[in-house]
């Protein structure tokens, strides 16, 4: 595995692991009493921006009903969050990745390349038409997490529709998403959406303290809170190697679209040039918090709206291509800035 997928993989395994959750008290619950009132939805769309938590919320569902398979027991009754102890066999299993009720779609390691496939699999998706068919190994519930929906294309999309459209009785599924508006109608319809908002930076703070441990000190943990926008997942990335002076250099250029220094871009495509992940996610997720500040600034026009989408799909599949086939990062800097350069102008 390369060391670049590795740490993408850590990143995606994170939330599996965390079992505690900060800052989502209000959208905990609304699962719990769902839950708890024997009458669940079978599929949810937990939408959010990318890092604050979504995931996690989803495996902390995924283990409760799990563990606690029937709404009418008095641990469901009496419980005030969705919290299961780290020691109790359920939430062991799911760490473990051992557990045979619960499926999880995502990006998979690609043994030929050593690197992140680039989509989520549509032969992994089908797994789950299989998966819902038969009979839970437990006599409970099969559960699902798909994480995040936007690396499924479309005929993934399709192969998850088939589940959707007709899902078996004791079936969950937590479709995990970093831009819900652009879900599919046809996959939107079919679930109850519950929207995440970004976290406060005190709740990011504790828990980027909370991942890191002696990791980081306060300082910088501070500092990276401030800067991440709500998202734990920017926290953390921005406290590895050099990544928070990298971002700061790149929103500098931002603030100037749809103004281009070709000689600043130059720079930055040689900032980014090594192999280390964090310096392409940190430039990557500047780029994307500066999309989702234009789309929540703008008019709400559709025209507008569906160019900014467009490019923020472009800019995202030209940077996962860029990693995949370790592609120069210059042009890569220069091609990304250019379309940004025409978002700023809708």
């Amino acid at each position: 595995m390369s060391p670049n997928a590795e740490a993408e993989e850590n990143a995606i395994l994170r939330p599996r692991l965390t079992h505690e959750l900060f800052g989502h008290a209000e959208a905990e619950q609304t699962l719990l009493d769902a839950y708890r009132g024997g009458r669940i939805p079978h599929a949810w769309l937990i939408g959010g921006e990318s890092g604050i938590g979504k995931a996690t919320l989803a495996y902390r569902m995924a283990r409760f009903v799990l563990a606690y398979p029937d709404p009418a027991m008095p641990a469901v009754q009496k419980a005030l969050s969705l919290a299961v102890p780290p020691d109790h066999p359920v939430a062991r299993r799911i760490a473990g990745q051992a557990h045979s009720d619960l499926l999880v779609l995502r990006r998979v390691i690609n043994e030929k390349t050593g690197k992140l496939f680039t989509v989520t699999r549509v032969e992994d998706v089908r797994r789950s038409v299989p998966f819902f068919g038969s009979t839970a190994g437990e006599g409970g519930w099969r559960v699902a997490i798909v994480d995040p929906l936007e690396d499924l294309n479309r005929a993934g999309e399709n192969a998850l529709l088939k589940v959707l459209e007709e899902p078996p009785p004791r079936a969950l599924l937590l479709l995990v998403s970093h831009a819900p508006g652009r879900v599919l109608p046809t996959i939107r319809s079919r679930c109850r959406s519950l929207i995440l908002r970004p976290l406060a930076a005190e709740d990011v703070a504790r828990a980027a303290t909370a991942a890191m441990g002696e990791g980081a000190s306060a300082e910088d943990i501070r500092a990276a809170a401030t800067a991440a926008d709500g998202s734990v997942g920017r926290a953390l990335m921005l406290l590895e190697g050099d990544a928070l002076e990298l971002r700061q250099q790149v929103t500098g250029l931002l603030d100037r679209l749809p103004e281009l220094d070709p000689r600043a871009l130059h720079a930055l495509g040689e900032e980014i040039a090594g192999t280390q992940a964090e310096t392409l996610a940190a430039f990557m997720d500047a780029v994307n918090a500066w999309l989702s500040g234009l789309i929540r600034s703008g008019p709400p026009e559709r025209a507008r709206l569906a160019r900014v989408a467009d490019v923020w799909a472009n800019v995202n599949r030209a940077m996962r291509e860029a990693e995949a086939y370790n592609l120069d990062r210059k042009p890569l800097v220069f091609s990304v800035f250019g379309q940004l350069a025409e978002a700023a102008r809708a």
